[in-house]
This record gives C-alpha cells, structure tokens and sequence, in this order.
C-alpha cells in the first residue's frame, strides 16, 4: 500500500501528467445530506467528481446505523460510474482534514474494495487553495464508465455481535463529550461502549488541519494486539484507522454501525463517564 497521504503540491503535479489520478471531492455536512454536491457545484479541485456521502458511502440509515456501508453490488456500480480502475490512481479530500467524508472514501476503496493506489489529500481543500490551486466550478462531465469489479475484504470490518463479544480494545473517534455522555447533538442516548477508548478524530491532526507526523502519531495512537474504530456512525471512525496508516501500524477494523447503531438494541451495554 502507497503512503495513504498527498501534498497539494504532489497532486498539483500529478495533475499535470498524461494520466492524471481520478479526484473524488467528498465533502458533506451531517446536517444537510445536499450540502456535499452543491459545495461541489460552487468550486472544486480541476476535473473532480463529487462522491456524496449519504448516496454513494452509505447505505440508507436504519437498523445498521444512520450510515451503514453500502451491499459490495452498490458500491460497485458507484466505482463504475466515476470510471475508477485499479491501473489508475485516486485522490479523495474534503474540507474537514478529511473527517467527512474523505476518510471514509479512502477507507471503502483503499482497504474494503482493495484499489492499490489511494491517497487523500493532507490539509483537504485549504491545503489546495494555499498551495495556489484554482476552483473551478462543477460541472456535469461524467466519467466514462469503468468495468472494475472489486474484491471486497469484509475482514476489514466487524458488525455489533463482534463487538459485544470480542476483546480488542474500541477505539471511539467522537468527541470527549459525546464519548463521557454529557452531551449527544445527533443519536438519542448518549455514552460509550464499555471498555473503550476515546480518541478523538481531531487529535490526529494539527493546528493547521494537517495530520500529524507518522512519528507523533504512533506515540499517541493506543496500542493493543488488536483494535475496532467506531465513531457516531462510522464515518471518522475512518479518520482513525487512517491516522493508524499514516503512523505504519497494523490497521484497526471498522465496526461500521457505530454508535448509532449500538444503541438500537437497549440490551447492548452503555457505558458514561
């Protein structure tokens, strides 16, 4: 696997080559499923194509959590559609240092569909823009169509039945305040699965926006001989496994439900404080 992170002036370069790398602007708002396209539609990296959060990532919410992965069928034809090939490489990035939604880009195409050459791009949109990037507006160029058909790990993630009975430690990518239940602004109960660890996504990256240096992060990143990634609904919980790659540690699995969907079942445990 590549380094799973790319400067803007790396990208700006690559740009400019024969065979340039699919740019995929994954940008989303968890309070407004249409702000992704529409920041899309008002500038964007040169040639990108808008990968929606709540279409193409996400299954519809329900008993798997308010983003559940998509059926490998789903995400195929997605792959498909934007024309990706394994043979040619891609960039995801969004404007949150890569929390919503371009980790979890990486993660669905790097890690779950198996592409050997996907990189986010470190510092997202701003790290464009400061780099003297331009923003052209979006506009309807759809791809030619791919006929890639993935082979998907589903080792790469685990459901809530793996979760309540295993022993690798959880890593939680929320806030501190979700995390110790004394606030919870989207899911109806607050708190953590017992026993996990907080780490917040944004502790992985500078003050700047830019992740941490491998080095940095392999000292704050928890340790253990195995590790599950979960967040609010397994959208950052992607920042963290990436924060893993970016630091050359084993990977945690994804449990892809979530908080969300944890407490769907009252008889699943819930832990405060």
């Amino acid at each position: 696997m590549p380094h799973p992170l790319i400067t803007a002036e790396a990208l700006r370069e690559a740009l400019a080559t024969a065979t340039p790398p699919r740019v995929l602007d994954c940008r989303a708002r968890l309070s407004d499923a249409t702000a992704g396209e529409r920041l899309w539609r008002e500038g964007n990296l040169p040639g990108s194509q808008h990968l929606d959060l709540d279409r193409d990532l996400a299954a519809p919410a329900g008993e798997g959590g308010r983003h559940p992965l998509p059926s490998p069928a789903a995400f195929t034809a997605v792959v498909q559609r934007l024309g990706l090939t394994p043979e040619r490489p891609v960039v995801v990035y969004d404007d949150m240092g890569g929390q919503l939604a371009a980790a979890r880009a990486w993660w669905m195409l790097a890690i779950w569909a198996g592409h050997p050459d996907v990189r986010m791009l470190d510092g997202g949109l701003r790290a464009w823009q400061e780099a003297g990037g331009e923003l052209p507006l979006g506009r309807e160029s759809p791809p030619v169509p791919s006929a890639w058909q993935p082979r998907f790990d589903d080792s790469a993630w685990v459901d809530a039945g793996r979760v309540l009975v295993g022993d690798e430690l959880k890593v939680d990518a929320r806030a501190p305040e979700r995390f110790r239940g004394e606030a919870e602004p989207i899911d109806p109960v607050a708190g953590h699965i017992p026993g996990a660890a907080c780490r917040p996504s944004s502790d992985n990256l500078t003050p700047a926006g830019y992740f941490k240096s491998p080095e940095q992060l392999a000292a704050e990143l928890p340790e253990t001989a195995a590790t599950i990634a979960y967040c609010g609904s397994g959208v950052t919980a992607c920042h963290t496994i990436l924060a893993y790659a970016v630091a050359g540690r084993p990977l945690p699995r994804l449990y892809a439900g979530s908080w969300s969907e944890w407490i769907r079942d009252p008889a699943r445990p819930v832990a405060t404080g």
